[in-house]
């Protein structure tokens, strides 16, 4: 049920979230991660239509609101893998309920 009134608090979290998340992008490489650790074009090849510069950049974004981890190994050339986060699988009932909001919505907009 939506809060009704406006409550400052509330604002402020769902504020707070929409700008961890904000973005076409950010939820699709979140889940794109929920499986397993990838590397940089494993992702991009998942996240259909997203450019390497914005890849790098929403990443880095991830990253710093600790919703993923970068790993590099000591190989060469360097392996760089990114994985999910504890506090990104908290997300995981956010895109479930989007994944099912996301099917009821088509549904209705091509009944139109």
């Amino acid at each position: 049920m939506l809060a009704k009134g406006g409550c400052p608090k509330t604002m402020l979290s769902i504020s707070d979230a929409l700008e961890a998340v904000e973005g076409r992008w950010k939820l699709l490489i979140l889940f794109s991660l929920s499986e397993k650790p990838k590397r940089f074009k494993q992702i991009a090849k998942e996240v259909n239509g997203i450019t390497d510069k914005i890849l790098s950049k929403e990443l880095k974004n991830l990253e710093a609101n600790k919703l993923i981890r970068r790993d590099v190994y000591d190989t060469s050339p360097p392996t760089i893998k990114y994985s999910i986060t504890p506090h990104g699988m908290s997300l995981e009932r956010v895109l479930d309920e989007l994944h099912f909001w996301g099917l009821a919505h088509r549904k209705t907009i091509m009944e139109q």
